[in-house]
């Protein structure tokens, strides 16, 4: 992919972020939103209950995938900034990165699976 691509999925992904985690900030964390009480979010009952919803298994793997690629492409950037990283080194970063994330994303998938599961 061309470098403009990247950037461009790396600030969707961001916009992501902000709109899901502002939404799970406030649904979780500010009583009354939404008309929940704020202590019924929180409790076990309440979580293992939106643990097996569909919607909620989206919005976890969403936020998975999103966040790590916001977070890995942002690490790369940083380091090619800072590093005087040649040609090879490059394509070394990306390919660590990319077997990182998948194998990060595989973990964290098969956690919101098995917990939808139960």
């Amino acid at each position: 992919m061309r470098e403009s691509t990247l950037w461009l999925l790396h600030l969707l992904c961001g916009a992501v972020l902000v709109i899901v985690l502002g939404t799970h900030f406030g649904v979780m964390h500010v009583g009354g939103l939404l008309g929940i009480p704020h202590d019924e979010v929180l409790t076990f009952a309440s979580v293992s209950v939106r643990s097996q919803m569909p919607f909620y298994l989206a919005v976890y793997m969403l936020l998975l995938a999103a966040g790590l690629y916001h977070g890995l492409y942002g690490l790369r950037s940083i380091v090619l900034e800072v590093a005087a990283l040649g040609t090879a080194g490059q394509k070394v970063l990306n390919v660590l990165l990319i077997i990182g994330g998948w194998g990060f994303f595989a973990f964290g998938a098969y956690v919101i699976i098995a917990g939808f599961l139960g």
